[in-house]
C-alpha cells in the first residue's frame, strides 16, 4: 500500500486527538495524527487537571454534568494509573447564599451526580486544609487527572494498535477536488521537507486553533477563545479537590496533583491570534491568590511555583463577554451535512473529563462515512497502565524490591514499564531528584516516545515540573538528550529554550525568596555554563 494513503487523518495531538486516533485505531482504521508541536500543547496541558464530577456545571449546563460524570466513572476504570482518586468538597462561606446549596444538590442528583450535604465539622475532618470558616459543604464524586499521561497513554495504545504518528509536523493546506477534501499538505516543523497524505475523512481535533483550520478549508467554526490562569504552589496543600458552592466564578477550584496543588481559574476573552502567547498578568496572580485563601487560608502563605495560562475551545456566544455560562458540551460537526464538503469533520467544545467520548462520536462518524461497522470499545478497554494492578505490582515484576524512582516510573508508565529493558546500575541515576524520574525512564521516552525537546521529555516524564522547576535536572537531561541524538550544540540552545520557558512561569509570581533562587538559577546557568 502506499504509505501517504490511510482511512482517516486526525489534526490535532491533544487529548480529542489522542483518543480519537485510538478509537480508530482500535476499529481496525488506518489512522494518521499530525500535530505541529508536541502532545497536549494546547488546553490539553493547560489546565487545573480536574476529573469533573460534572457538579460544577449541575445548574447552568445540565447536558454537560451528566456527559462528566459518566465519563468520569469510565475514566476511574481504564485510565486509573492517571488519576488520584481525591473526591470533592463544594463548600459554603459566610458570604455565600446558602439557598445556592439546595438548588446546587438538585441539579447535582438530576444529573446522576452522587452529592451529599455534610456537617461542616465533618468537612473539615475530611479536609483539615479547608477553610474553617465554612459554613455549608457537600461532598461530590471529583478527582484529580495527569492530563500528561492520559495524552501518552492514549498515543502509546494507539500505536501499539497500529496507527501513526506525525510530530512537529505542520499542516499548510488542505487537498481538495470540488466538494471533497482528499489530504492534507504538510511541512515538517524539524527538517522543512514538504509531504502529503491522503485520507477518505479528515478530523479536525484542533481545539481552539480548529477555526483556523476549518477556514483553511473553506468552512467556519465559530470558537470563543477564553483564557485561564492558574497558580501551581509548591506542594499539596489539600488532599481533597476544594470548590466554592456558588455560581461559576474566578478562583474557585483548587486541586490537588502529585507533590502539588492548583488554583484556577478566570476566564477572559482574548483575540483568536493571541492563542499562541497567552501570559499570565500581575493582577490575575493577585485575584488568584486572594480568592483562592478563601478555600485555604494557609494558601496566602505557601510558595507559589509557577503561574501558566490556558484558551478554553468553547464555541462561540457573543451574548457572554466572559464565556462563564458558554455550554462545555461537545460540538461535533459533518461539515458534508453542515456545508456541502465531503471528508472533513470538526470535534471540538466539551472538556477533558469527556474527551474519550469526543473521541466516540467523531469515530462514529468516521465509520459511518466509510461504511464500517465496528461498535467503540474504549469505554471497557483499559490504557496501557490500568490493566488491574497497582503500580507497585508492577514495580515488584522487574524489581526485586523496587527504588523509588523504579516505582514512579511504573506509576507514570503502568504496564508499559515491563516491555522496557532492564536498567543498569548507570540507568538508575536520578535525573530528577524532584520527581523521582531516572536516567533509564528518560532514555526510555526519547526512544520509544516520540521525544525531541526538553519541553517534550517534561509532557514524558515530569522532568522539570518539580520543586527546583529545572535548575538542577535540565543540564543532566540535556546531557542525556545530546548524548542520544550526537549534537551537543543543538541540545544546548534547547537547554536554555527549556529554562526561558520556565522562567516565563516564574516571573509573574517573582518576589521575595521566589525571585532571588530565580536570580541564584540564572547566575550558575551564565557563569557556569555560559548561557
Amino acid at each position: 500500500m502506499d504509505p501517504r494513503e490511510f482511512d482517516v487523518i486526525i489534526l490535532g495531538g491533544g487529548i480529542v486527538g489522542a483518543g480519537t486516533l485510538r478509537d480508530c485505531a482500535m476499529r481496525g482504521l488506518r489512522a494518521l495524527l499530525i500535530e505541529r508541536a508536541d502532545i497536549a500543547t494546547g488546553a490539553s496541558g493547560r489546565n487545573h487537571g480536574l476529573l469533573h464530577s460534572g457538579a460544577r456545571y449541575a445548574v447552568n449546563d445540565p447536558e454537560s454534568a451528566a456527559e462528566c460524570i459518566r465519563e468520569n466513572r469510565i475514566l476511574r476504570q481504564i485510565a486509573s494509573h492517571c488519576i488520584d482518586q481525591t473526591d470533592g468538597l463544594f463548600i459554603s462561606l459566610p458570604e455565600d447564599d446558602m439557598a445556592y446549596q439546595r438548588t446546587f444538590v438538585d441539579a447535582c442528583l438530576k444529573a446522576g451526580i452522587g452529592a451529599e450535604i455534610i456537617d461542616p465539622a465533618l468537612a473539615r475532618q475530611l479536609e483539615p486544609s479547608v477553610n474553617p470558616e465554612l459554613i455549608g459543604a457537600v461532598r461530590v464524586p471529583d478527582a484529580s487527572v495527569d492530563p500528561f499521561r492520559l495524552c501518552a497513554s492514549n498515543m502509546v495504545d494507539a500505536k501499539l494498535h497500529g496507527a501513526q504518528v506525525r510530530l512537529r509536523t505542520e499542516v499548510t493546506g488542505f487537498i481538495r477536488e470540488g466538494d471533497t477534501i482528499r489530504g492534507v499538505h504538510t511541512r515538517s516543523a524539524q527538517t522543512g521537507r514538504t509531504a502529503d497524505y491522503y485520507a477518505p475523512v479528515v478530523v479536525n481535533a484542533c481545539g481552539v486553533w480548529g477555526q483556523q483550520v476549518a477556514e483553511m478549508a473553506g468552512v467556519t467554526v465559530g470558537m470563543f477563545p477564553s483564557k485561564g490562569a492558574l497558580l501551581i504552589f509548591a506542594h499539596r496543600i489539600n488532599n481533597t479537590v476544594i470548590n466554592r458552592c456558588r455560581k461559576p466564578s474566578n478562583a474557585d477550584i483548587l486541586v490537588p496533583g502529585d507533590t502539588v496543588c492548583i488554583i484556577g481559574t478566570t476566564s477572559t476573552r482574548i483575540p483568536l491570534e493571541n492563542c499562541h502567547r497567552v501570559s499570565v498578568t500581575p493582577d490575575e496572580v493577585t485575584l488568584l491568590v486572594t480568592e483562592g485563601a478563601k478555600l485555604t487560608p494557609s494558601l496566602s502563605e505557601t510558595r507559589i511555583l509557577r503561574a501558566f495560562a490556558g484558551v478554553r475551545p468553547l464555541v462561540s456566544d457573543d451574548s457572554d463577554p466572559s464565556g462563564r455560562n458558554i455550554s462545555r458540551g461537545i460540538v461535533c460537526l459533518d461539515h458534508e451535512s453542515r456545508d456541502g464538503l465531503k471528508g472533513l469533520v470538526t470535534i471540538t467544545g466539551g472538556k477533558l473529563t469527556t474527551y474519550r467520548l469526543m473521541a466516540e462520536m467523531a469515530t462514529d462518524v468516521v465509520c459511518r462515512k466509510l461504511g464500517i461497522e465496528k461498535a467503540c470499545e474504549t469505554a471497557t478497554t483499559p490504557l496501557p497502565g490500568s490493566q488491574g494492578r497497582s503500580y507497585e505490582e508492577v514495580a515488584r515484576e522487574i524489581w526485586e524490591a523496587p527504588s523509588t524512582a523504579q516505582k514512579a516510573a511504573a506509576a507514570r508508565l503502568g504496564d508499559v514499564v515491563t516491555r522496557m529493558p532492564n536498567p543498569s546500575r548507570q540507568d538508575e541515576a536520578l535525573v530528577c531528584e524532584c520527581e523521582e524520574v531516572s536516567a533509564w525512564e528518560v532514555n526510555n521516552a526519547f526512544e520509544r516516545m516520540g521525544v525531541s525537546t526538553l519541553t517534550d521529555l517534561r509532557r514524558r516524564t515530569r522532568v522539570g515540573m518539580g520543586t527546583c522547576q529545572g535548575e538542577l535536572c535540565a543540564c543532566r537531561a540535556a546531557g542525556l538528550l545530546a548524548k542520544a541524538q550526537d549534537c551537543a550544540e543543538r541540545e544546548r540552545a534547547d537547554l536554555l529554550k527549556f529554562m526561558g520557558e520556565r522562567w516565563k512561569g516564574s516571573y509573574p509570581i517573582g518576589w521575595g525568596d521566589t525571585l532571588r533562587e530565580a536570580e541564584y538559577t540564572q547566575w550558575v546557568y551564565k557563569h557556569v555554563l555560559g548561557l
